[in-house]
């Protein structure tokens, strides 16, 4: 049985977090800008990072450190990316860890270092390493680090969970940031999950590649991937419970799907979640490759920010996807109204479709009759708000 609770990620037992405002983007500024989650314990650690060719530091660095052994702490700030920084934001991130570490008695290797915000502009290391020492630990801080870690986002992204198994109870939780920049391998966002589920580490690195194909590598607003994404999972076994493998990854992907639905829903600019399930595909990768085709159109996207169920559209990105096609055999529907058939439209009544399009989430059901491979993905509308919000400062 899995029971939400509150306490995001210290509602396992062994994790404390902590943040505070440094000032990283605006000395002047106020908002909480870096934070600090650290286990009681070793932890088992698993992570998934950024699949662009431009990673940026704090990402190069966190992978070293994930091969060096038992990973106690991730040191987390929003303001700056220190990507695109070169030898000397390589230099910043691991003195970032070293302070991180220095607060919490750790070695600097014991620590994951995660970043977001603007690119190509130097970190302000030495206002973050005077804000680590300043900053508290408890274990009721893990909004304060999800509201820490907030860019574009409009609302803090947290979730907890009390899961009973045969072999005993253990909790899981998570944080989020994500808005913009949101495409899928591996996502454009930063999250941090904990448990006190005791999971080795092959099995957790296993549990963790299986979780995020299925939740962030599923989500698309605006098509562009990010140089710092980063997802990393802790598990310190402070439970005792090293539940059956199908129970933790049930409840790792109910944690993480559902931080996935509200990244998606925090979207730059949006004001439709539509989901694209994709059926009857030739092969796994024609399903992927059509449902994302879809959601990543910009002609498409535009047509659900006014309302409109162009289904033309959606047949012109099935055409250009790659995906194996038969026209005469596609059927298109908007919830459970047919809107196409056999390539052609259907007789449901314009109005009826204009009413679900009108609706703050749809989903979209496309069937392309030529085998028993499907793909979903979560995705929004594309509005004038979202280009406003990218204009540049």
């Amino acid at each position: 049985m899995i029971k939400k609770i509150r306490g995001g990620i210290t509602a396992p037992a062994g994790f404390l977090a902590g943040a505070t405002s440094c000032g990283i983007k605006n000395p002047q500024a106020a908002r909480d800008d870096l934070s600090l989650i650290v286990s009681e314990t070793p932890c088992s650690a698993a992570a998934t990072f950024t699949t662009n060719v431009v990673k940026a530091a704090p990402v190069r660095v966190s992978r070293e450190h994930l091969k060096a052994g038992k990973i106690r702490a991730i040191v987390l700030n929003s303001g700056n990316a220190n990507a695109c920084t070169g030898e000397d934001g390589l230099k910043t991130a691991r003195r970032m860890a070293t302070a991180a570490a220095a607060r919490t008695g750790l070695k600097a290797n014991q620590v994951l270092i995660c970043s977001t915000g603007r690119i190509g502009v130097p970190l302000p290391i030495a206002r973050i390493e005077q804000g680590l020492k300043k900053i508290p630990l408890g274990r009721t801080h893990s909004l304060k680090c999800a509201r820490s870690i907030m860019t574009s986002d409009t609302f803090p992204k947290e979730i907890a969970c009390l899961v009973e198994t045969p072999k005993g109870s253990f909790r899981i939780g998570g944080i989020a940031k994500g808005a913009g920049m949101i495409d899928p391998n591996m996502a454009t966002m930063l999250c941090a999950v904990t448990t006190d589920a005791a999971i080795p580490q092959a099995a957790l690195r296993k549990a963790l590649r299986a979780s995020v194909e299925n939740s962030f590598n599923r989500i698309t607003i605006d098509g562009d991937m990010s140089t710092n994404d980063t997802v990393i999972l802790l598990a310190n076994g402070a439970s005792g419970v090293t539940p059956p493998a199908e129970d933790f990854q049930k409840a790792l992907d109910g944690v993480t799907q559902a931080l996935a639905r509200q990244i998606v829903l925090d979207g730059e600019g949006v004001s439709k979640f539509v989901e694209i399930e994709v059926v009857g595909a030739r092969s796994a990768k024609d399903a992927r490759r059509a449902a994302e085709a879809v959601a990543n159109s910009t002609l498409v996207k535009c047509a659900w920010a006014g309302g409109d169920p162009n289904w033309g559209r959606i047949m012109g990105a099935l055409g250009y996807s790659g995906a194996a096609l038969r026209e005469d055999k596609t059927a298109i529907f908007y919830n459970d109204l047919p809107i196409v058939r056999n390539g052609i439209a259907a007789s449901t009544p314009w109005t009826k479709l204009k009413a679900i399009a009108a609706r703050k989430e749809f989903r979209i059901k496309i069937e392309l009759a030529l085998g028993r491979f499907s793909h979903t993905v979560w995705t929004t509308d594309l509005t004038e708000e979202y280009v406003r919000l990218n204009l540049g400062e």
